[in-house]
C-alpha cells in the first residue's frame, strides 16, 4: 500500500513539474523568430478634412520613405502612401529635404518678384 502511495505522489510531482515548464514552449514564441521585428502596419491616408486643416496650420507632407517633404501647393500632397503631416522645422531637423518640384516654400510663393 506505500509502494502505491509513493508511486501516485511521484506522479503526481513529475506532472506538476511539466506543467510549470509548459508556458516556456508556448506556441507564440515557437512561430515568432526573436529575430525579426514586425513592421507596423502603415497608417491611412489621411481625409480631405485631414489635408484642409494641416493647410491652415501651414504643415508639410513629410513622406516617409524618400525623407521628402512637400508643401500643400505640391499635388502630392497628402497622397504619399507612407507618410505625415508635421512642421517644415521638425521635417529639417529630422533629415528630411523639400521636394525639388511641384510648389516651392511658402514664404517664397507669398513674396513679389522683384521688378526692374
Amino acid at each position: 500500500m506505500k509502494l502505491v502511495r509513493f508511486l501516485a505522489l511521484g506522479s503526481v510531482l513529475g506532472v506538476a513539474l511539466t506543467l510549470t515548464q509548459a508556458p516556456a514552449f508556448s506556441q507564440a514564441a515557437a512561430t515568432t523568430p526573436a529575430t525579426k521585428a514586425a513592421k507596423p502596419a502603415p497608417a491611412p491616408p489621411p481625409s480631405a478634412a485631414d489635408i484642409a486643416n494641416a493647410k491652415a496650420k501651414g504643415l508639410v507632407w513629410a513622406n516617409l520613405n524618400t525623407k521628402v517633404y512637400h508643401f500643400s501647393t505640391d499635388s502630392t500632397y497628402g497622397t504619399t502612401k507612407n507618410g505625415k503631416f508635421m512642421t517644415e522645422a521638425d521635417a529639417k531637423a529630422a533629415g528630411y529635404r523639400a521636394a525639388k518640384t511641384g510648389g516651392g516654400s511658402k514664404k517664397s510663393a507669398a513674396a513679389p518678384a522683384p521688378s526692374k
